[in-house]
């Protein structure tokens, strides 16, 4: 890996290594780490020893290392800080009681760097910096901190609507993988469906993530107008009756409107 600016390479390499444990990888071996990292084993060991003693990571008792307790409290802070979770915790948790439904708050991250990201693609993903969660005993939870595809999720499709033509224009020359039967994946149908989210102001996504799911997602536009992040309801499939759905999206679109006005957006 490069090293951008003299003297950073061993913090650089140590951000890489914490970037490997995620959702699907959450407990690496040394030997797995060196081999992803491209990194010889003294020097991953010797990285891995002092985020062991910062508290970043921790082992386990099979001697394998998993992400420790500091990294939960400094993702503590860093959603405490962040400024649009702050403003739109009060408006999802309330449109979450009004629909009785888990309602999620996501933004777009596009990472540059992460060594298991070898598609571009697998670069751009919608993160789930809050949720409050549906009163049913049967609903559904995203977590927060998961990561969910641009092109089959409502948030998803509700950013790239707004993004600016050149990026909107790279992304959908990308290949996309189908989680389902019904997952939308060609470059013809995806426009189709960004053009009827701009006409009508919310995205609504069926069964393309997982069958079952319906996610109906409206944009947040910042103080300048730009879209990076959206809302979405997440409800069952069975759960939904006719005539539900545009009421439910007259709702997300007036809870992302109000969100967007407090982040200072005036059309």
């Amino acid at each position: 890996m490069a090293d951008k600016y003299p003297g950073t390479q061993a913090v650089t390499r140590a951000i890489h290594l914490l970037k490997l444990f995620d959702d699907d990888k959450p407990v690496w071996s040394l030997n797995d780490l060196s081999e992803t990292a491209q990194l010889n084993k003294t020097t991953t060991f010797r990285i891995l020893s002092a985020l062991e003693h910062e508290g970043l990571l921790r082992r386990t008792p099979e001697g394998n290392y998993r992400l420790g307790s500091e990294m939960v409290a400094m993702g503590g802070r860093a959603m405490r800080s962040n400024e649009l979770r702050t403003v739109s915790h009060a408006y999802i948790r309330e449109l979450s009681q009004t629909t009785k439904e888990t309602v999620t708050l996501e933004t777009l991250h596009i990472s540059q760097n992460n060594p298991r990201d070898t598609a571009v693609d697998n670069q751009w993903h919608m993160l789930v910096i809050d949720e409050t969660l549906s009163q049913y005993r049967v609903g559904i939870s995203q977590f927060i901190g998961s990561r969910l595809p641009v092109y089959a999720s409502s948030t998803g499709r509700a950013v790239l609507a707004h993004l600016p033509e050149e990026m909107r224009v790279e992304y959908l020359t990308f290949t996309r993988t189908p989680f389902t039967d019904n997952t939308v994946i060609t470059q013809e149908n995806l426009k189709k469906e960004i053009q009827k989210v701009r006409k009508q102001g919310f995205a609504i996504v069926k069964s393309e993530i997982e069958v079952g799911l319906i996610a109906v997602g409206a944009p947040i536009f910042d103080l300048n107008g730009e879209v990076r992040s959206a809302i979405s309801v997440v409800v069952p499939s069975f759960r939904v009756k006719r005539g539900d759905l545009p009421e439910l999206a007259k709702r997300v679109v007036s809870t992302a409107s109000d969100i967007s006005h407090r982040l200072g957006y005036r059309r």
